[in-house]
């Protein structure tokens, strides 16, 4: 980065400061339905501007958890590369981008047995 914004930000990491840019929290907290559980499954250290009144609003449950995915990605991609793991095991249904509405009411009501849906562009 260059600029003001850049040096906002440099000046923040050296006071600890620092926030991440949470951007698609935001947006998955403002997508979640009323009464819905949020996961959120990472390392995340400050965030600016934290809509908690879309949590309240709505009544959404919040979980975390950490996730170490630097440590055990290189163990799991030489299997799925090497053709060991099939990582689409799981998917038992495929949609396109414009069929995302009717695919998430079907995995929200447990239809045809889904488990995992993939939207497809």
């Amino acid at each position: 980065g260059t600029g003001v914004t850049y040096a906002y930000d440099r000046v923040k990491q050296q006071f600890g400061l620092h926030t991440d840019r949470g951007e698609a929290l935001r947006q998955a907290m403002i997508a979640c339905r009323k009464g819905g559980t949020l996961s959120i499954l990472g390392v995340y250290s400050m965030m600016d501007k934290f809509p908690l009144g879309v949590l309240i609003n709505k009544g959404v449950t919040v979980r975390t958890a950490q996730q170490h995915g630097q440590r055990y990605v290189p163990e799991l991609l030489d299997p799925v590369a090497d053709g060991e793991i099939d990582p689409s095991y799981p998917t038992t249904h495929e949609f396109s981008l414009s069929e995302g509405p009717e695919a998430y009411r079907m995995f929200r009501e447990k239809e045809d047995g889904m488990i995992r849906p993939v939207l497809r562009p």
